[in-house]
């Protein structure tokens, strides 16, 4: 099982990781595969025994199970889902939504077979359920509902009953993640056949739920478009090293009225484990000392020698910043590239070229939404439409490592499936944590890391915190974030 917490790496799926997820036209080309078995059972057969005991496990009491069903295959899995429901004994009620085409195939047997057995069908939405099915669309249809479906996904969200969403919820693009304005909120997805992307980027993990997934005995040969990300290797530090062997940071930025910034992506660097960590302020006024974590070495920022530094730079940098972009690009031997830095980026066609001539693999650029749109000079919507893609734009364009941040932070690279990082919640929606994952992937970088596994452990590690954050602790700041690193 996979759930918007940290058991999304759970044992009920075994590592290795990362998991690979697939888009709707490779499921679909599984879906169209003859299943083999002792019986020769279709795969929506299988489909309907899976969904009929996940159901009995996640709601054993329930007694009336409602379960709507669209016209195509999706209806068809609920349909086998409902004949094995009532054969446990539970009371199901079935609502067809109407459709000018007959069902076929596979959907046909099911609803005669669930219709023998002596299944329940209703034309109309019960008014009491215990538990939901919602086997509408699934993958195949995101958006253009008509007036009963609109009603019932209204009717399904307004109830205090648990919803189970066959494959993905419906109204939700299994692709980008991104939901229409009608989306049942499930409280469980069952993925079939795949993982599905969207499940786990923008608006899919507020409605997917905790997610399930049964491959039905089928087998992938495709290359995934994602991978989910999955906890990163137990840190190992051999007894015999010293400060040296674990690399230095520089972090250039905290402009004036910015300089916490800085300090917070500082701190993070020297929680995440590197040697020695410099502080390049960029404020006229700059402290010589953080108080708090005195072993942070303050310098002026042209004095660093940054040709053997992971170099943490934008943090808090402000108008400062555009300055000294070009000489850190030119210098740096490792780079991330955050906030003002990439906003000074998008307006210097020298520093594009200067960045394009970086070595491959030393460079992260960690945007958000709005810094992305910028780079690609598009609209924060375009990104938002399709996350993995846009990231993988950015990646492919700058050729180094993106971490396109958000709820299910993207990490592409050109030449590999991006990972959409599993880990994280909106106590990261505050002031100040980008700049901790920033110096936390520079403390990576520094230590050797290369760049993809650095910011997928960097981004895994930073939700993960905030996942652990005890209720009882109230809103989560980035300077708790930083000293809990």
């Amino acid at each position: 099982m996979f759930t918007n917490s940290e058991r999304v790496a759970s044992d009920w799926l075994a590592p290795p990781y990362p998991f690979p997820l697939f888009d709707i036209a490779a499921t679909r080309r599984l879906e169209n595969t003859h299943a083999t078995g002792p019986e020769s059972e279709s795969l929506m057969q299988r489909a309907g025994v899976a969904v009929a005991k996940l159901v009995a496990a996640l709601a054993p009491h329930a007694r009336l199970v409602w379960i709507p069903c669209g016209p195509g295959n999706n209806g068809g899995d609920g349909l086998e889902a409902a004949l094995h429901l009532h054969r446990m004994g539970k009371q199901v009620v079935v609502s067809e939504l109407p459709s000018v085409q007959p069902r076929m195939g596979d959907a046909l047997k099911a609803h005669q077979r669930a219709a023998e057995a002596g299944v329940v069908f209703q034309a109309n939405a019960p008014m009491g359920f215990d538990f939901c099915v919602d086997a509408l669309f699934g993958i195949g249809k995101s958006d253009g509902f008509d007036a009963i479906c609109q009603t019932w996904i209204a009717h399904i969200n307004a109830s205090a009953c648990p919803v189970l969403s066959i494959d993905t919820p419906t109204g939700l693009q299994v692709d980008t993640g991104v939901a229409a304005s009608h989306t049942i909120q499930a409280d469980f997805t069952l993925s079939l056949l795949t993982l599905k992307p969207g499940l786990f980027t923008a608006d899919g993990r507020a409605y997917g739920g905790d997610i399930w997934f049964n491959p039905l005995g089928t087998t992938h040969t495709e290359l995934p478009v994602a991978n989910l990300g999955g906890p990163p290797q137990n840190e190992y530090r051999p007894h015999n090293t010293h400060k040296g062997s674990f690399g230095d940071v520089a972090v250039i930025g905290g402009d004036t009225g910015m300089v916490g910034a800085a300090l917070l992506a500082a701190r993070a660097a020297l929680r995440g484990g590197a040697g020695r960590i410099f502080v390049g302020l960029l404020a006229n006024d700059a402290p010589a000392l953080d108080h708090n974590l005195p072993e942070l070495m303050v310098r002026d920022a042209r004095s660093l020698p940054i040709e053997s530094m992971a170099v943490v730079a934008g943090c808090g940098g402000g108008s400062s910043m555009a300055a000294h972009l070009l000489d850190v690009v030119q210098r740096s031997r490792r780079l991330v590239l955050d906030a003002d830095a990439l906003n000074h980026l998008a307006l210097s066609e020298q520093t594009q070229r200067e960045l394009a001539r970086r070595a491959y693999g030393t460079t992260v650029l960690t945007p958000h939404p709005l810094e992305a749109a910028r780079l690609l000079v598009t609209s924060v919507a375009y990104v938002q439409a399709n996350r993995i893609a846009a990231a993988q734009r950015l990646a492919d364009q700058w050729q180094c490592v993106v971490v396109l941040k958000g709820s299910g932070s993207v990490i592409a690279a050109p030449g590999r499936p991006p990972c959409i990082n599993p880990t994280g919640n909106a106590r990261l929606a505050t002031a100040g944590t980008g700049d901790v994952l920033a110096g936390l992937i520079g403390s990576y970088l520094a230590q050797q890391q290369d760049a993809f596994s650095a910011s997928c452990a960097a981004v895994y590690r930073h939700g993960k915190l905030a996942d652990q954050w005890p209720a009882s602790a109230g809103a989560m700041t980035a300077h708790q974030l930083a000293q809990t690193l």
